[in-house]
């Protein structure tokens, strides 16, 4: 049990370092975005580049960012009913709705971008939103990393909550 609990561990610190590494993409939205509207509406000078990189960052800020928010339960839920359930009751609908309706979905979501950033890095995609044609794999595999960052920290969780539906406590 003692390993369980350091792999546990390990994965939520993981998740906590994705979430600062995730922080500093703000940073670069907020410079790029108003670097682009002084350029543009003060010196007649709009950027070739400042669109992909909002957009990469913006995309790099959400998918590094979401195993954190799944560490510290800051994700989207519906909770109407989930509140009113007692915690044993929370962790079994955890782990039913995660095998029936999350780790489906972001497997599948896993498969296509790992796919997609092998493919962005076989082809030298390059992107087409502006004439500055970034190179499309960096984001692409941070797309993919994202994803299997949230994966890991999900299934850290699932094991939590199934240990403490069938033993009745938790796993820290």
């Amino acid at each position: 049990m003692s390993s369980l609990r350091k792999i546990l561990k390990f994965i939520d610190t993981v998740s906590e370092t994705s979430g600062w590494v995730a922080k500093w993409f703000a940073l670069v939205l907020v410079f790029a975005g108003t670097y682009e509207a002084v350029s543009r509406h003060f010196f007649n000078a709009p950027t070739e580049w400042a669109y992909d990189v909002l957009c990469m960052a913006g995309g790099t800020l959400y998918l590094l960012g979401a195993s954190y928010d799944y560490l510290h339960e800051s994700h989207t839920r519906v909770d109407m009913f989930y509140n009113m359930l007692p915690p044993r009751g929370r962790a079994f609908m955890n782990v039913i709705c995660s095998l029936f309706l999350f780790f489906p979905l972001m497997l599948v979501m896993f498969r296509l971008a790992f796919t997609w950033a092998v493919r962005a890095v076989t082809i030298k995609e390059v992107f087409f939103n502006s004439f500055w044609y970034p190179p499309a794999w960096p984001y692409r595999t941070v797309f993919a990393v994202g994803l299997f960052l949230l994966l890991l920290q999900a299934a850290a969780n699932f094991v939590r909550d199934l240990y403490f539906v069938i033993r009745g406590e938790t796993l820290d």
